[in-house]
């Protein structure tokens, strides 16, 4: 029969970091070498206190990144936030269906007061800006109906609607032809929403 010990190791006193071994043969039971730990340990504190610098390499980076690639948006307001969604067609392949829902994804579970309320010093509600990102395939961006795309914000001045390759199309798994279906295609649309002023 197979018995397991418990040994706590010496290093860690009061880390509570445990072995556990097989005891089928004392004779060549073997236990770990606790210094062999010691590195991790001390790699571990050290990687703790990098982690900021690390953090803040990469949002400079990032921010240099969006500078290059998302100037317009940079310029042409103040940023606020960002708000992100997906939208979906699986029946009767439309391309503007999946990204108006991808759009109402990205604005439905958000509410903006700060613009009706004032809450920004000297900006007014009308001053509101949005930018519209969308990521559609590419074999679909001209089937795209951008004024039925924009129909979905209730407020704000609309700067600007980029598209971009992306989303995706996949199979839904079957041809509802009722539902106007050509092929058992699904459109997929990703959507960021840029707000500011």
């Amino acid at each position: 029969m197979t018995k397991c010990s418990v040994i706590k190791s010496p290093s860690f006193p009061s880390s509570g970091l445990r072995f556990v071994t097989s005891n089928y043969n004392s004779k060549h039971l073997s236990f770990p070498n606790p210094s062999l730990f010691l590195p991790i340990r001390f790699s571990l504190r050290s990687r703790r206190t990098l982690l900021p610098f690390r953090a803040a390499a990469a949002m400079e980076s990032e921010l240099k990144v969006s500078d290059t690639d998302n100037s317009r948006v940079i310029s042409a307001m103040k940023l606020l936030f960002v708000e992100m969604g997906v939208g979906y067609d699986q029946h009767g392949q439309d391309i503007t269906a999946a990204a108006m829902r991808a759009c109402k994804d990205a604005i439905s579970s958000n509410s903006i007061p700060a613009f009706r309320r004032g809450n920004i010093p000297g900006v007014s509600f009308d001053q509101m800006k949005l930018q519209i990102k969308l990521g559609v395939p590419g074999s679909l961006q001209q089937f795209l109906d951008i004024e039925r795309v924009k129909s979905v914000f209730p407020y704000g001045t609309i700067v600007n609607v980029d598209i971009v390759d992306g989303g995706l199309i996949c199979s839904s798994g079957v041809c509802v032809e009722e539902m106007g279906d050509k092929n058992d295609d699904c459109y997929i649309v990703n959507a960021a929403v840029y707000v500011g002023y």
